[in-house]
């Protein structure tokens, strides 16, 4: 169900574990939630703060793999950015969200592969008799 049955913490941590995700290490990510929160996936930690959800596409399949606590998405993550954004939270902090990769939301790692010239104008490739 997508209703919230329990009380959720200051934190409500949802990873995505959707196919783009897994592909790209969500895996891993779930691995150091765990690991830094100390609880499972549907546990809340014991102070009440970070419950750990597992949920389907959160729809940043292109930035995967992603969290999204509350309403911030974490994108591009590593273990260490995992870390670095729960303890942040721990410490009363809030990180930055978006990529952690230092792209600008979802634009390639690369160079431009399309819509790289000016769009033609109306009537482009027109015959001239119509």
């Amino acid at each position: 169900t997508m209703f919230m049955r329990n009380p959720v913490g200051k934190y409500h941590v949802q990873i995505c574990t959707t196919t783009p995700c897994w592909l790209r290490g969500s895996d891993e990510i779930l691995a150091a939630l765990k690991e830094n929160l100390g609880v499972g996936v549907g546990q809340t930690t014991k102070d009440k703060m970070f419950p750990i959800s597992e949920v389907e596409c959160l729809g940043a399949c292109v930035n995967a793999p992603m969290i999204q606590i509350n309403d911030d998405y974490y994108e591009d993550l590593t273990v260490k950015d995992t870390h670095e954004i729960l303890d942040d939270l721990k410490a009363g902090k809030k990180p930055a969200a978006g990529p952690r990769s230092g792209r600008y939301a979802a634009e390639p790692f690369g160079k431009l592969t399309s819509l790289t010239e000016p769009p033609t104008g109306p009537g482009f490739g027109v015959r001239s008799d119509l």
